[in-house]
């Protein structure tokens, strides 16, 4: 692990950033991988550090993980937040404590820049709920609803 780097993602870091939504979208049962709005998305992300940043996880080759966080405001808490949007390890390096090295680095950003709370959202019944359980994540009472607004006339 020692030959392994974590560091903020740059511009072209996209494609691979890209296919590591590709795969983490494909296992979600409330999306659907489209290669186009995922590179807009990272885009919007890596374009504008003022909406958020994307910490990535890599060797001398390639990107092994990635984790991103948005930043923006809560009136309950006074104060500048983190939402922990993705979460995500190539397939073949996952069960070897990478994601939790992210999630550490990504905590330990947030307690730096004096943000107030990370929020996520994740699957109900799979192993990623008690994955961030195990890292200090508590579970709320509130329960997410979304309207989807890109599909209307």
């Amino acid at each position: 692990m020692s030959e392994l780097r974590i560091e903020p993602a740059t511009l072209d870091d996209l494609s691979e950033l890209t296919e590591l939504l590709m795969d983490l979208f494909s296992q979600e049962e409330d999306f659907t991988p489209d290669r186009e709005k995922q590179l807009r998305g990272l885009r919007l992300i890596l374009e504008q550090p003022s909406r958020g940043r994307i910490f990535v996880l890599r060797n001398h080759q390639k990107i092994i993980g990635m984790i991103n966080l948005l930043i923006t405001i809560s009136t309950a808490e006074g104060g500048f937040v983190l939402l922990l949007e993705d979460l995500v390890i190539r397939q073949e390096h996952r069960g070897q404590g990478y994601g939790s090295r992210l999630l550490k680095h990504a905590i330990e950003f947030a307690r730096q820049k004096h943000f107030l709370r990370i929020t996520l959202l994740t699957d109900k019944p799979n192993e990623s709920r008690k994955f961030y359980l195990k890292h200090g994540f508590s579970e709320s009472g509130m329960i997410p609803m979304r309207l989807y607004l890109a599909n209307e006339p």
